[in-house]
């Protein structure tokens, strides 16, 4: 049987359409299946929309997606387990080619997630799910809003780390793989778009800021992800922020994400040309070279996966993923190192 587990918190907005698209999909694929949905301390409709739409409610009182996610793993009855968020809907295209994975022997996966055109979002929101779109399959990883597992990888790899209030899926991803093939699926799933409506990219910035700063704070303490991911407040949800704030920090996000996608281009271009060009051409380099650095907590993590791995399968691309990015982070700290030393000659000329 496939168990369908939909952790929700005051989610009587999206939750029904969500378990009428996971009933769709069950009866198009044609397998038993139940749908188990962990209300999570809701204040709403959620627990009664839910036993409505033939779903079996699990009540806790977590107030946490982890520990949410296993509780309705614990209770679910299938032997493949779809971990899919309340504002997510799922479609049988996605749920049977999870299925066709884990028939051929992956232990678990996940898929894309698209937003629906007629959802109000920021444009750079737009290129960020264009990119996950390409990003799943080559990366083999996936976020938390449609994932999947068999029954027997799940308790081998230790389900959701209930030590993490963000990543959690990251996590989870990164334990699957210990266990055996992950897939990263072409199929897409729609999601809500509601999270970056109401949070801007500057609060994205500051956030990511102090990720780097304290990652530890930032992923074991909830009150430091509050705002994004544990907010009880569904009333803005469907409006987009208007202050001129929010409004110039998204064309920012757009504009910095449109340069790191284009980042290989600008190194064909001659530091021969033109004066402007020359000049895009240098503080494009200056923003990338510093965006590199994030290789080296990167390379952090994968090593401590590598220590873990069980397959020679799993040693061998995870070595392979630990030279790539310790070789860009050796070349952007070299470009730091030059930027600031150009700099700081800079300043002694000005001052001295």
């Amino acid at each position: 049987m496939i168990s369908f587990i939909v952790p929700a918190h005051n989610e009587q907005a999206c939750l029904g359409p969500t378990l009428r698209a996971i009933h769709e999909s069950g009866r198009a694929i044609g397998q038993p299946y139940e749908i188990v949905v962990v209300d999570d301390a809701s204040t709403d409709a959620t627990a009664e929309i839910a036993r409505d739409q033939g779903a079996r409610v699990v009540s806790v009182q977590h107030r946490q997606i982890a520990a949410t996610r296993n509780s309705g793993a614990r209770a679910a009855e299938g032997d493949r387990l779809f971990f899919v968020d309340a504002d997510t809907t799922v479609n049988p295209r996605a749920v049977t080619a999870g299925l066709r994975a884990m028939d051929r022997g992956a232990v678990g996966g996940g898929g894309p997630t698209w937003i629906d055109w007629k959802e109000p979002v920021p444009l750079y929101i737009r290129l960020v799910a264009l990119l996950s779109l390409v990003a799943v399959r080559l990366i083999r990883f996936s976020g938390g809003a449609f994932m999947f597992c068999t029954r027997t990888a799940f308790h081998a790899s230790g389900g959701f780390s209930e030590r993490l209030f963000w990543g959690e899926e990251g996590s989870f991803a990164l334990a699957l793989k210990r266990q055996g093939k992950f897939v990263g699926l072409t199929e897409p799933v729609l999601t809500s778009g509601r999270r970056f409506r109401k949070t801007s990219a500057l609060d994205i910035f500051f956030g990511g800021v102090r990720m780097i700063v304290s990652p530890v704070k930032m992923t074991t303490e909830r009150s430091s992800v509050k705002k994004i991911w544990y907010d009880s407040n569904r009333t803005d949800d469907d409006k987009m922020p208007t202050s001129l704030v929010a409004r110039l920090s998204n064309g920012v996000a757009l504009l910095v994400l449109l340069v790191t996608v284009t980042g290989p281009v600008w190194y064909f271009v001659p530091p021969t040309v033109s004066s402007p060009f020359r000049q895009i051409r240098l503080a494009a380099g200056i923003y990338l070279c510093h965006l590199g650095l994030i290789f080296w907590p990167i390379t952090v993590l994968l090593a401590v996966n590598l220590m873990r791995q069980k397959r020679w399968s799993g040693t061998f691309h995870t070595f392979a993923l630990i030279a790539l990015c310790l070789w860009q982070a050796w070349d952007s700290s070299l470009g730091v190192v030059w930027v600031w030393k150009t700099f700081a000659g800079w300043a002694m000329a000005i001052l001295f």
